[in-house]
């Protein structure tokens, strides 16, 4: 059996999960909603406050399966329930951020500012304080499209590992390689 899952998913109050006939799974909560259709082979049964999930065989696509459909239906309880957040900071001279309404406004080293659309379900906050590097903070209830959009972000300028410049995770270690050495 699967590890993950077979371990049932807590429902919290204030969120409520349906499964249509299609294996469509629907969640509910205080900060949105989300629904996700699961693969045939796996099969969702939602009681009182869990979620359980069991597959139809043991081929091995399908055990693999399993412990995706229950994390991905987990992250989805998580998601419209306490919500999610990601922030990138912004390492470089001149480099800035600014929020207006859903576009990231960017100069990042190019002639150019770069301008970002962030989609509906992505909640954006652009902070710069005196002496620090700008930091932007993506919040929303849909995990997959939050890492989708701080991904695109990052890859716009990715950190390099020489001087550190570019955007990075906060909570990302770049690991800093030596420059060239003169010979004296």
């Amino acid at each position: 059996m699967s590890r993950i899952g077979i371990q049932p998913i807590e429902i919290p109050s204030g969120v409520s999960v349906s499964v249509d006939d299609n294996n469509e799974v629907h969640v509910k909560g205080p900060k949105g909603e989300i629904s996700r259709v699961i693969d045939p082979a796996i099969q969702v049964e939602v009681n009182e406050q869990q979620v359980v999930l069991s597959r139809k065989s043991n081929v091995k696509k399908v055990k693999a399966l399993h412990g995706l459909s229950r994390a991905l239906i987990n992250n989805m309880v998580t998601g419209v329930s306490q919500g999610y957040s990601v922030q990138l900071e912004f390492n470089g001279v001149g480099y800035r951020a600014e929020a207006k309404g859903q576009i990231l406004e960017m100069s990042i080293g190019y002639s150019h500012d770069v301008h970002f659309e962030i989609p509906e379900e992505v909640q954006l906050e652009a902070k710069t304080e005196r002496r620090s590097n700008p930091k932007v903070t993506l919040s929303s209830h849909d995990k997959e499209l939050l890492g989708e959009v701080a991904a695109k972000i990052r890859g716009l300028r990715p950190p390099e590992p020489y001087k550190g410049k570019g955007i990075r995770y906060v909570d990302e270690w770049i690991r800093r390689k030596a420059g060239k050495a003169g010979n004296v």
